[in-house]
């Protein structure tokens, strides 16, 4: 092996370990969203603005280098896309059941995909558009049974679907954006343009943020270091290795971890169509993986 190949593979080995880090944190926002039981938009800004608390001064403290204006501009795109998914997407977790909002949500790696092909012109083989389908096919069955018990289409699910065009068009975008920025930068800039734009958006919608219960605190302040301080500093830390497309696909593992984590801390048992669905999406993220790998 070369060394510049040797370097190639120590930056990929590197990217998937603190990928599979940030997976594990994000996969907690489901449950946690849930315990808040806030509206949507005023969980997403406590989410961002609490990691903001932490990750703004240690971003400070790295010293980071000056972002020219296209830069802003990208970071200012992040914010806003995030923000409006974070949004949709807790607001469909209170509206319609936690399965729906979660399968229409990620779809946003056939976006990404797609996204990429347009825009950045990259280009996948039929290997990884296997792994893709069989990803997709995993997240059906490991949500198939609340699915055929309670799925229809309303407002709830409208809203998880249009959340998973901003999640798609944030993935897209901070592809860009760690060309030329690192992790920190990008988490805490991103956060902080979201969480301005949500308190906004609370106090023009009416939404109170104040006068919740001591649960909820927990719940909200769990959101804001957990999923989004630790899940989304390494997810954007592992974007400045792997593409967005690879990434995307690797996210679907989210709602697979989600539901193992809905064992013991809401009492959800696993079925045996979960447990196949769960392989299957481990096998279309694997293989993926395997045709970014060999390009």
């Amino acid at each position: 092996m070369t060394g510049r190949a040797f370097t190639l593979a120590s930056r990929s080995t590197r990217g998937y370990l603190i990928l599979s880090l940030g997976i594990l944190c994000i996969s907690f926002s489901a449950i946690l969203v849930r315990w808040a039981a806030v509206p949507g938009p005023a969980s997403a800004f406590y989410r961002l603005f609490f990691a903001g608390i932490v990750v703004l001064p240690a971003w400070w403290r790295r010293q980071p280098a000056k972002a020219s204006v296209r830069d802003l501009g990208w970071l200012l795109m992040a914010g806003l896309f995030f923000a409006l998914d974070l949004a949709l997407w807790n607001t469909a977790l209170m509206r319609t059941s936690a399965a729906s909002a979660t399968l229409l949500a990620n779809a946003a790696p056939l976006w990404v995909s797609l996204g990429a092909w347009l825009f950045f012109q990259e280009r996948w083989g039929a290997g990884f558009w296997l792994g893709m389908g069989l990803a997709f096919l995993g997240i059906s069955l490991v949500f198939s049974g609340d699915l055929r018990r309670s799925f229809h289409l309303g407002t709830g699910d409208l809203l998880a679907g249009l959340a998973s065009l901003f999640y798609a068009a944030y993935l897209l975008s901070t592809q860009r954006i760690r060309e030329r920025t690192d992790g920190f930068t990008l988490t805490a800039f991103s956060g902080m343009i979201g969480s301005a734009f949500l308190y906004g958006l609370c106090r023009a919608m009416g939404i109170p943020l104040t006068g919740y219960s001591e649960r909820t605190w927990l719940a909200l302040l769990g959101l804001g270091l957990i999923s989004q301080a630790g899940g989304w500093l390494a997810i954007n830390e592992a974007l400045g290795h792997l593409r967005a497309s690879v990434v995307s696909i690797s996210l679907l593992a989210q709602p697979v971890l989600t539901a193992l984590l809905a064992i013991p801390l809401l009492g959800e048992p696993l079925t045996a169509e979960q447990i196949l669905g769960g392989l299957l999406v481990l096998g279309g993220i694997l293989q993926t993986h395997r045709e970014a790998a060999g390009r």
